[in-house]
């Protein structure tokens, strides 16, 4: 192990098939109005988490939920957990604002999401 560390998991996107039927679901959930709401994106703010719902997730290879560790350096996390057994599904890209993303999927197909701020 390299002893690069995790900030734990900070954001968990949600594929959704209807926007207009989740967003009211989440919104009861989480008690908060979103921060970041789009045709293309809803984000809310909570518990020092983050927690997002992606229209049309499915149609982008996403399956279910995916949470995502907030990580110093992307790139050698996950180096790391790919040298563990680990296999890259969507390699390290900027979503905006400089934040890289990369998920990949575990032994048994799990896919779990790193996140790294700028």
């Amino acid at each position: 192990m390299t002893g690069s560390s995790t900030e734990g998991i900070k954001t968990v996107l949600h594929p959704v098939s209807d926007l207009a039927k989740a967003k009211p679901v989440y919104t009861a959930l989480l008690g908060v109005e979103p921060e970041h709401d789009a045709s293309y994106y809803v984000g809310y703010e909570v518990a020092g988490q983050h927690i997002g719902l992606v229209p049309g997730g499915a149609q982008q290879g996403m399956t279910s939920p995916v949470a995502y560790w907030h990580v110093p350096d992307i790139e050698a996390k996950l180096a790391e957990v790919t040298a563990a057994g680990a296999t890259v599904k969507e390699p390290p890209h900027d979503v905006g604002g400089g934040r890289l993303v990369a998920t990949f999927a575990d032994p048994d197909g799990n896919v779990l999401g790193l996140f790294q701020d700028p």
